[in-house]
């Protein structure tokens, strides 16, 4: 093992590192680009990037290299050369490249927008300098991106979380005091299932539960319903054991369901059966929710995931849309139905996703 030290004298630091790569040169370099792009998350000027500069320093194999974003002094790795902050103050004040003797400094760019500065010392090739001010504007695209489909996802999560029906509430909790006095021990079951169904869809810990932990939600609000709804609702519940532990983001299964009873059975004089099942499919898990409902076009079922639908379809578009940002574009809701023939919903996920963790 070859220990590199990132403020050896340059020369024996460049031959360091080149031994140190051998002949995995490219692997090193993909895993320091890694790094660097990790380290610039928080812009040029935050807190990772003294490492981010270590990286590029080594990788240029700079004498110094220097990051800055708009406001803030430079970021260094290597000795910083005399005239550098002066070039720098150019760059950050006309955004445009700035050279001295032996020093280029070029502004940095994210999606077209002036984010901060490069700055390198050495015997670095020009065309090398340019690649790596482009290189770091698209890690910093990438991790506005990444920031923005995360802000996105809570922000469907909340809009979920305020669909709690009132008139749900209301039903659930009058059929709660019509138990008090002739079924109190009824009573008293139904206002632990509402603690838990409230509990869990205003949960503000974590991003994602177990398919346990959702079916316990589900149980809760069905047992709810069956009292507002007495014999209007049937319901059948089919979860094989093996995917009890798999991770998803919270209120992705609960939606569906009470979706199904709000659609399926709960319109004036309707009455129907809703089932919900789940099993694992190799290294994947299928849950269907059904209702045998009015059910609807198809077309119409087409522009509710496109999210073009009434407003109170938009919790089936928040699910599909959170489980895409978590699981992939392969993964999300498929709705089959018809008129007249009912609504079966179909989540697929991955039964292990790297970085889905339960906290």
């Amino acid at each position: 093992m070859v220990a590199v030290d990132a403020e050896a004298a340059p020369e024996e630091s460049r031959r360091r590192w080149r031994r140190a790569r051998g002949g995995a040169g490219s692997m090193a370099t993909l895993a320091e680009a890694r790094r660097i792009a990790a380290g610039v998350r928080g812009g040029l000027g935050g807190p990772d990037a003294a490492g981010a500069a270590r990286g590029l320093r080594r990788l240029l194999e700079a004498d110094a290299v220097g990051l800055g974003g708009l406001n803030g002094a430079l970021v260094w790795a290597g000795r910083p050369p005399e005239d550098a902050d002066a070039l720098a103050d150019s760059v950050l004040r006309n955004d445009t490249r700035a050279a001295a003797r032996g020093i280029v400094a070029l502004p940095v760019h994210a999606r077209d927008e002036f984010a901060g500065v490069l700055v390198v010392a050495g015997p670095v090739a020009s065309g090398a300098v340019r690649e790596a001010a482009v290189w770091l504007g698209e890690a910093l695209e990438r991790a506005r991106l990444e920031e923005s489909a995360a802000v996105a996802e809570q922000a469907e999560l909340r809009a979920l979380r305020a669909e709690i029906s009132p008139h749900f509430v209301y039903n659930s909790l009058t059929a709660i005091a019509s138990f008090v006095n002739s079924e109190p021990e009824r009573a008293r079951d139904l206002m632990l299932d509402f603690a838990e169904y409230t509990r869990h869809s205003l949960a503000r810990h974590g991003d994602y539960t177990t398919v346990a932990g959702e079916f316990r939600a589900i149980e809760a609000y069905l047992a709810l319903a069956r009292a507002v709804l007495g014999e209007r609702l049937t319901v059948q519940v089919r979860i094989a054991p093996e995917i009890l532990p798999v991770a998803l983001p919270y209120l992705a299964l609960q939606p569906l369901v009470e979706n199904a009873v709000r659609h399926g059975v709960e319109l004036p004089g309707g009455s129907g059966l809703v089932q919900v099942s789940g099993e694992a499919d190799g290294t994947e898990c299928v849950i269907a929710v059904e209702d045998d409902g009015p059910g609807m076009d198809p077309e119409y079922a087409a522009a509710v995931l496109a999210g073009d639908a009434s407003p109170g379809s938009m919790g089936l578009v928040n699910v599909d849309r959170r489980l895409r940002t978590v699981f992939g574009p392969g993964y999300g809701l498929v709705i089959e139905t018809g008129v007249g023939a009912g609504t079966r919903v179909l989540l697929r996920l991955p039964r292990f996703q790297p970085g889905v963790v339960v906290s």
